[in-house]
């Protein structure tokens, strides 16, 4: 997963030591992290955690992250983290984090990009990391039983760069490959279009995660198909920043 700045003012709760369990290689460039905290995460789908990094000169930065589990009542979670070239939390979480390590959280964050499970979703994201608050609402969805309730559409360079590859293909997912196809792919590398965007039923929200550019072109997509101005979520994130926000 990519990483932002988390110095907003409107974060609340305390930090909380959380100890890591297991970490697994997800891409070339990317682990998933899965974390125990003290208690219940008590997580909504889409929302994310800050991760504080303190060096023992008493130096200490921070980073949110999506959580890409769904919530499921446990003390639990998982984080997905793209390593980046000039990340300081992301290259130590992915270069130097070991099990049994302890990192100081905070969270859940996050009240407008969230699912609550039980009303139809269109779910949009453009590149790797910005998934994770997508596949946290889809994991939910398969979790509880009603995968006919969201429909997701996922937008990447290539095979390579696909998060969860064992994981996403499903009737309820549509991948778009805009640089490189595997050969099976019937569709031909390119843009998101409307045409690769399933109409979502009456009284659904529609979820975008992805830059600036891929957020207004996909919203531009799905009001020119007929979605509700306030029935669209949307959450960006920038090269310096990487989280959705």
């Amino acid at each position: 997963m990519t990483e932002r700045s988390s110095s907003s003012p409107k974060e609340r709760g305390p930090w909380q030591p959380a100890t890591v369990v297991a970490i697994r290689p997800e891409t070339a460039t990317a682990k998933t992290i899965r974390l125990h905290l003290p208690r219940p995460s008590g997580h909504l789908a889409g929302q994310h955690y800050v991760v504080r990094l303190t060096a023992p000169d008493g130096y200490s930065t921070s980073r949110s992250f999506s959580v890409a589990s769904a919530p499921d009542g446990s003390s639990e979670i998982e984080m997905t983290v793209e390593r980046l070239p000039d990340g300081e939390v992301s290259t130590f979480l992915t270069d130097q984090l070991r099990p049994g390590d302890e990192l100081d959280v905070r969270g859940p964050i996050g009240g407008w990009f969230v699912w609550p499970g039980d009303i139809p979703a269109l779910l949009v994201g453009g590149g790797s990391g910005v998934v994770l608050p997508l596949t946290a609402m889809l994991r939910l969805a398969r979790r509880s039983g009603t995968p006919n309730l969201v429909r997701m559409v996922v937008s990447v360079r290539s095979p390579d760069d696909l998060y969860y590859a064992d994981e996403l293909p499903g009737p309820e997912t549509t991948i778009v490959y805009t640089r490189h196809a595997p050969a099976s792919e019937a569709r031909r590398p390119g843009r998101l279009t409307a045409r690769d965007l399933p109409r979502p039923p009456a009284g659904a929200l529609t979820f975008i995660c992805g830059s600036s550019s891929f957020a207004d072109a996909a919203g531009d997509l799905v009001v020119g198909s007929g979605t509700s101005i306030p029935d669209i979520r949307i959450e960006r994130f920038s090269p310096s920043g990487g989280h959705c926000h």
